[in-house]
This record gives C-alpha cells, structure tokens and sequence, in this order.
C-alpha cells in the first residue's frame, strides 16, 4: 500500500517526518502497512535501528500501530489527520442536523449580563505573577462536588474536561501505556489517548455504564488508567448506577495503582443522580465541566482527587499555559451563584430528559430500542450503520454514525435531541425506523 508513496530521509527524524506527511496528506491512508524495519532501512541506506526509532517515534505520537504478524500500520485514525469528530459529512440543505452533540443553544444561560456585572468588580488587570486558581471558585466547586457525594479535598481548575484528561494521564503514564476507554466512547477522548502515544483498551458499556467484565478485560489487557462517563454518557446517554458503581468499585480494590479517571462532564442537566467511583483506587480524579449546562465556549473545568494528582495537573498546568483565566473563573462562579441560572439549568435538564423520553418512547413503538437515561443523546444499534445514516439522510435527518465512537462493539447510530421540537418525534422516529429496516438488538457492545 506504500508503493506510491516514497518514504524519504537519512535520520530517524527525516524518516519519521517523511511517515507523518504521508499520512497528513492521505498517501499513506488508515491501514496502509509500512515497510519492514530492514527493508525500509536496505531502501534508505540507513542502519536497521534508525528506521526502528523512527517508527517507535511514530507509535509513541499514535501515527502507526504494531499488528503483531502483520507489521506497522497506519492506525485507523492517526492524531496528524482529522479527528473523529471532523469526519462528518457535511449537512445538506434543509436537513435536520442531529448529529453534532451539542446543547440546545435557546437552554443556555446569557453570559452578557454576567459579563457585564463583573467588569464592574474586576480589579486591575491579572499579570503573569497574579495568575491563579481562586480561593473562592474552590470553595464553591468542594461544596458542590460534596453536596453530590465527591470526596472533594484538593481542587484545581483546568481548561475544560479534554485538558483535564489530558494533564491527568500524560502526568501519570508514559507512552505506551494503556488506557480502558469506553466502547462506545466520546470520540474526542479515544482520538486524544491515541495522540498522546498511548495505548487504546476497550472496555464495554451497557446502560448503567463500564460494564464489570468489559473493566476485568481491559485491566488484563494490561490497562493502567482508566476513563469513565459518569452519566449522560456519550453517545449512549448510559450512568452508572449505585449497583453498577458497587460492582465496579469491587474489580477496582484489586487495582490499587491504577489511574481512574471520572469524567462528570453533564451533570447540571442530567436528571440521574451521580454514583461516582472517586477513591477507589489510590490514585484518581474526578472532572466536571461547566461547558455542557453554561456553554461550550465556557471553558472551564473543576478537578478533584488525590493530593499527588492534583498536585501534578495543576504543576503540569503552571509549567504551560499557567493558569486558566480568571475572568473565566470569576464567570463560571457567577453562574453558579445566580438563583436565575438554576432556574434555567432546571428547565434544561428536564427539557433534555422530556424530548429523550419522548424519541425512545416513539422508537419503542415502532419496535426499536432506543438508549439514553439520560443526557442529550439516544443510542440506537442498528444492523448497518452505513445504509441507516444514508437512509436518514435522504429523508432530511442527518444524524452521527457509530464508526466515529466505537472500537470493537457493533455498529449503531447517535441522535442528538437538542434541535428536536415536539413536532419532530413522530416523523423523525418513522424515518428510523424505516433505515433501521428490522428490529434492533439491544446490546450495545458487541
């Protein structure tokens, strides 16, 4: 599959440089095999083991995979290319986006009049020394993440939950590590374990979260982290529940040392009450975003967990960026104190819970196990994912297929409800259930 393209380069950096442009430009496509060391090495005049250390290079960036008989190859969606989320065919005019996962932009809470307040409060502008976390922003996230059950103690902030699992697991696993990722999972965080040069595990999810034998799989398979929705799961609308939780907690007692990551991301609007996981191995964090219920371009997270791990993002965080902005911080504490606000973050999650409630019954009705507890998505398996998406998009309805979240488990197909209006239930459910074309099994892993 490379004959095509001629990998150049005398150095193990040329070479490596060489593979990644390939693959940037699409002439070395996801799967292509690579070379064998001496071969390639016989072609460049090079030593055998400086072609080795280009593509060690390569593995530890998440460019290519070792295929155990079959060789290097080009991993199915290499960080240098677009991401997963960027593969979506674009919407065709007067279609009905559902595919996007985001929140339903009339439910967010103007940021304006907050905006507005605080230039009248905000001091002298914040310099590089002045840059912090705000005493009375931790304060604030420990009584809330408390009144939820979160052993909150040590408290940083960090640029959203993607930068918070990012510091947590690049500041805890070296490159080649691996990591149990939901599957199906939020595409965002498979495509970053991979870009940071370490190893994807799968690991099942049915409604009530990581499945117990999918976490024994994935700790076997020699997982040293752990990554887990707490609810509003993205793309099944899975939570984990208090049974699930207990279940959980118990394979983990026997991992003390593994890194478990526990990701709260919508817990505003979410009507599932949280069962977290936090403390049940040595060595955790706990994440909650506001860019769900406040917006996404509120980019700001709160993180709790252990001393050491807190104590290693937030050191991670000052030797880079330093901090995140305090207007952001002063912003999201704000919101949080707005009785106004509450209010609105009410009448979104039972919005979200109503219009999910609503497409599962009417999929139901027409014979079709609809997923979602809770959260903005429903999760539908579906024989053939390809024919589903084509199907609905010729009626007007574009929604996300499977093959952007999953790993091993089958194929499906995610449907966002926050563009639906009441009006659109009944017809958008019989146009599922016409691309759907037989009853759908219920499983969601294969």
């Amino acid at each position: 599959m490379t004959a095509h393209y001629q990998i150049s380069g005398t150095t193990a950096a040329e070479i490596l440089a060489s593979i990644e442009t390939g693959v940037r430009l699409g002439e070395l496509p996801a799967g292509a095999a690579l070379p064998a060391v001496r071969a390639l090495a016989d072609q460049l005049s090079v030593a055998p083991g400086t072609v080795a250390k280009a593509y060690q290079g390569l593995r530890q960036r998440g460019v290519v995979e070792t295929a155990g008989r079959n060789g290097t190859r080009v991993r199915p969606k290499p960080p240098v290319t677009a991401g997963r989320a960027e593969l979506r065919l674009p919407t065709p005019p007067g279609a009905l986006d559902l595919s996007v996962g985001q929140p339903d932009s009339r439910l967010l809470p103007p940021l304006g009049p907050h905006l507005a307040a605080l230039a009248s409060v905000v001091g002298p502008p914040v310099n590089y020394s002045g840059g912090r976390v705000l005493p009375e922003l931790v304060d604030a996230a420990r009584e809330r993440l408390s009144a939820d059950g979160v052993p909150a103690g040590a408290v940083t902030v960090t640029g959203g939950a993607s930068d918070a699992i990012e510091r947590l697991l690049v500041t805890n696993l070296r490159p080649g590590d691996a990591v149990a990722v939901e599957d199906p999972g939020w595409a965002n965080t498979i495509d970053l374990v991979a870009s940071l040069g370490l190893r994807v595990v799968p690991m099942s999810v049915d409604d009530a979260g990581p499945t117990p034998a999918g976490l024994r799989a994935a700790l076997a398979a020699g997982a040293r982290a752990v990554l887990v929705t707490s609810r509003a799961h993205n793309p099944t609308g899975a939570a984990v529940t208090a049974q699930r939780a207990a279940a959980l907690r118990e394979v983990l007692s026997r991992h003390p040392d593994l890194l478990l990551v526990e990701d709260d991301h919508a817990a505003e609007i979410s009507v599932e009450p949280l069962h977290c996981l936090a403390g049940a191995t040595t060595t955790w964090a706990f994440v909650r975003s506001a860019s769900k219920p406040y917006g996404p371009d509120l980019r700001v997270a709160v993180l709790t967990g252990d001393e050491a791990t807190v104590a290693r993002v937030a050191g991670r965080l000052r030797g880079g960026s330093g901090w995140v902005s305090t207007v952001l911080q002063r912003l999201t504490l704000s919101l949080w104190r707005d009785p106004a606000v509450a209010e609105q973050i009410a009448l979104a999650r039972r919005s979200y819970a109503d219009r999910v409630a609503a497409l599962r019954g009417a999929l139901a009705e027409r014979g079709l196990t609809g997923h979602g507890r809770t959260g903005i998505n429903v999760w539908l398996t579906v024989p053939d994912e390809t024919r589903a998406v084509a199907v609905l998009r010729d009626a007007g309805y574009v929604v996300a297929p499977g093959a952007l979240f999953r790993l091993n488990s089958g194929p499906g197909i995610r449907i966002t409800v926050s563009p639906l209006a009441e009006r659109d239930i009944e017809p958008l459910a019989d146009a599922v259930a016409r691309a759907a074309i037989s009853a759908t099994p219920t499983s969601l892993s294969a």
